[in-house]
């Protein structure tokens, strides 16, 4: 009887709990996978805190990116996916299929082949990260050689696929972060500046190493009042991408700056790009193509057995990490 993680009431990581249950037998369009390694997401975090885009309906499951073998299919799935090895794409509801366990079933859909270069683990650090800063950067944005783009958040491993989509673009990666203190890890994962908000001007820095051009793409999972700064600082015509919700603060509108120079700021969400088959057929060959010769590599911080799930979500809430953070499952 395989062992998942199901949580019963809303709260922190300390309410997770690891309970063993009757096997799952897909149904029509799904399959069961041997989870061999589970990557961990903020969107969980806000999850089980009753704080994300969706509240749980509780006792409930977690979990989006797992790596796996497929060992059952429902009606209508091609009985090839059979012994495949697959990491899951994020979109879909983690009421219905949470996936952190020993077994997971999910969509077909769902489904990612990787190359077979890479581990388990880091199959668990390709699709959310990567697809995310695809849609908005490449499929929205458009980046292009040239290009400044602004990346707050920059060590996580959303941020990381980031730095290498705009390096691979031709055009400049300014990853931002608090303190100095992951300066020189980020560069070398690629960031071409560093920016430590807590340390530095940020409009200053911008302009400076844009030659006064601001940046015309900023990739922003926080939110907050900082969006304000990050406005004062972009280019006329630019757009901020709003993808997450991280300083829980309420989000002003950067008025002045949308009227004075054209500035948009955009809500984006991952489920843009995966719930459209043909769009995520795209963004798939755009990530595995370069993933296969090497330009995309995904960092994976620290990794932690399945009986240590609090301890990896606890870790995951202290923002230490830099890239993704995973659960190998036995």
């Amino acid at each position: 009887m395989p062992k998942i993680v199901r949580f019963h009431k809303l709260g922190g990581p300390e309410n997770l709990q690891i309970e063993t249950v009757t096997a799952t037998q897909p149904g029509k369009g799904e399959v069961r996978l041997k989870v061999l390694a589970a990557g961990l997401n903020r969107a969980e975090s806000m999850f089980y805190h009753g704080q994300y885009l969706e509240q749980p309906e509780l006792p409930s499951r977690l979990g989006y990116e797992v790596a796996g073998v497929v060992e059952a299919v429902g009606d209508g799935v091609e009985a090839s996916w059979l012994g495949k090895s697959v990491s899951t794409i994020p979109g879909f509801s983690m009421n219905r299929y949470g996936t952190l366990g020993e077994e997971a079933v999910v969509p077909a859909a769902a489904l990612g082949e990787y190359p077979a270069k890479l581990t388990p683990v880091q199959a668990t650090a390709i699709w959310m990260p990567y697809l995310t800063a695809y849609g908005a950067l490449v499929h929205y944005g458009g980046v292009h050689a040239g290009d400044f783009v602004s990346i707050p958040a920059a060590s996580s491993s959303v941020g990381l696929a980031a730095i290498q989509i705009v390096r691979d673009a031709g055009a400049t990666a300014i990853a931002v972060t608090r303190s100095s203190a992951k300066k020189a890890e980020l560069v070398s994962l690629g960031a071409h500046h560093v920016i430590a908000t807590a340390e530095e001007d940020y409009v200053a820095r911008v302009k400076e190493i844009t030659g006064g051009k601001g940046a015309r793409l900023t990739f922003d999972p926080v939110a907050g009042p900082f969006v304000e700064t990050l406005a004062a600082a972009a280019a006329p015509g630019g757009i901020i991408f709003e993808y997450g919700w991280l300083s829980g603060q309420p989000t002003p509108f950067p008025l002045f700056a949308a009227l004075g120079s054209g500035l948009s700021v955009r809500g984006y969400v991952l489920m843009e790009i995966t719930l459209h088959p043909e769009l995520l057929s795209k963004a798939k060959k755009y990530v595995v193509e370069r993933l296969a010769d090497g330009r995309f590599v995904p960092k994976v911080a620290k990794t932690f057995p399945f009986a240590e799930t609090v301890n990896a979500y606890k870790y995951l809430e202290s923002n230490q990490q830099v890239g993704k953070i995973v659960i190998t499952v036995p």
